[in-house]
């Protein structure tokens, strides 16, 4: 490697020591990597703020932006509280029981719209409805996060490492719903039965508080009628737009910020109350997370790596496809997935070309959008819908560390990763 890639190596590890350690607050890291990847060569302004695989993504910074403006006014309509009242009450006030049913809507929810959108409308939910119950917020939503990261990877739109491996490959959405929804199900399915396990502590049914809750009628919180049924009709044009964008042929970022701006026009709230909503610490911390990324998309140092990985496997089928499975892992987990996806999928279909891109050899793609979409649950870093939450739990009074994440995180991975290797072994390999 050349001395600059070197020294993006360097500033991308102190910056990552710097944000997994918390001894600098992670926007002001991410901003701080971003500069000292600008001083030292390895990117450009015309690459960190103008290129498509090597710069910020301004696709999904507009698309966090639009769906913030929805989220900070449907917040104003009391509909939040609504839907936390409903689900206690669903629940019975049972904390295990209410994180079974956030799991299971918050993974439907992903497969059909991106996983960022799904956790900006479920996080307001859950921490309003554990205040209720009196039992801790950041379980639940380190949970619901994992479970859209899940579910996320059952279908073209749920995750956008999906999309930038279906525009590269050609594959459709019913593709990705025969290949990969199956083991999805059995993921969210799994993950539902162990964080019985692994948020046990979180558990405290508190009686009196469940008692309070059964006897609430949701229909009270409803504050704003009128704004209700605008948001709704918004929101339904919006979500349509997203199922629908291959179709119409408009960017989910632009339907989102579309979405955002004509909502608060129509809403008659005051537009500077509403942005003081809006996430700006995490919309600044992607920006300084998407140029080191970039610089090191740019020095050629993430797509060295999957050379080498698939170089390691000789063209064999098998071998290959485990590469890509379980190598993307670290990669994914370390630096977002989708500049990850986006900078080796080229590589990807070098290597299915080279087979003969033969039914067979679409396993490859199969095991690398596993890999790379079950790796984001990983750290706080490796997916965009983490990060969102994580700036949601801030604002909130409730702090996510690095390593409270990782904690669940890793775990969660390593089973989901093992899981799904035995199903690509099973289903394309042993009984094929």
């Amino acid at each position: 490697m050349s001395v600059t890639a070197w020294l993006a190596v360097g500033v991308f590890t102190v910056t990552y020591v710097l944000i997994a350690t918390e001894r600098v607050h992670r926007v002001a890291a991410a901003l701080g990597g971003a500069v000292a990847m600008l001083a030292i060569g390895a990117t450009d302004s015309e690459h960190a703020f103008f290129s498509a695989h090597a710069g910020i993504d301004w696709n999904v910074i507009f698309l966090l932006l639009g769906m913030m403006l929805i989220v900070a006014v449907l917040k104003r309509t009391g509909i939040f509280e609504y839907v936390a009242i409903w689900a206690a009450k669903k629940a019975k006030g049972r904390p295990y029981r209410l994180m079974v049913l956030l799991i299971l809507a918050t993974a439907f929810l992903s497969a059909w719209l991106d996983n960022v959108t799904t956790v900006l409308l479920i996080a307001p939910v859950t921490i309003v409805v554990c205040r209720r119950l009196g039992v801790p917020v950041v379980p639940y939503l380190i949970a619901e996060v994992m479970a859209c990261n899940i579910g996320g990877a059952a279908t073209l739109i749920g995750d956008p490492p999906n999309i930038i491996i279906g525009s590269r490959a050609g594959l459709s959405f019913n593709d990705f719903l025969v290949h990969m929804a199956p083991i999805a199900v059995v993921l969210v399915l799994l993950f539902a039965l162990v964080s019985r396990w692994m948020f046990r502590s979180a558990f405290r049914y508190d009686a009196e508080r469940a008692k309070t809750v059964m006897e609430m009628d949701e229909r009270e919180a409803i504050t704003n009628p009128r704004l209700l049924i605008i948001s709704g009709v918004v929101v339904a044009a919006v979500m349509a737009c997203f199922v629908l964008h291959t179709a119409l042929h408009i960017e989910p970022a632009v339907v989102a910020i579309s979405g955002g701006l004509v909502l608060l026009a129509v809403s008659r709230l005051d537009a500077g109350e509403v942005a003081r909503d809006v996430e700006w610490e995490t919309l600044a911390f992607f920006t300084g997370l998407f140029v080191m990324v970039g610089a090191m998309v740019q020095t050629g140092i993430i797509g060295d790596l999957g050379k080498m990985a698939a170089e390691a496997t000789e063209g064999q089928l098998f071998g290959t496809a485990m590469t890509l499975l379980f190598g993307s892992v670290v990669p994914s987990a370390v630096i977002d997935n989708i500049p990850f996806v986006a900078s080796v999928s080229p590589i990807v279909s070098e290597i299915v070309g080279a087979s003969g891109g033969t039914a067979e050899a679409g396993v490859l793609w199969w095991a690398f959008a596993l890999g790379a979409d079950l790796a984001g649950n990983a750290t706080i870093i490796a997916s965009s819908a983490n990060v969102v939450v994580v700036g949601i739990a801030d604002r909130s009074g409730h702090h996510i560390s690095f390593w409270k994440f990782s904690r669940y995180g890793l775990l969660v991975t390593a089973m989901t990763v093992c899981v799904a290797a035995v199903y690509v072994w099973l289903r394309y390999f042993a009984f094929a």
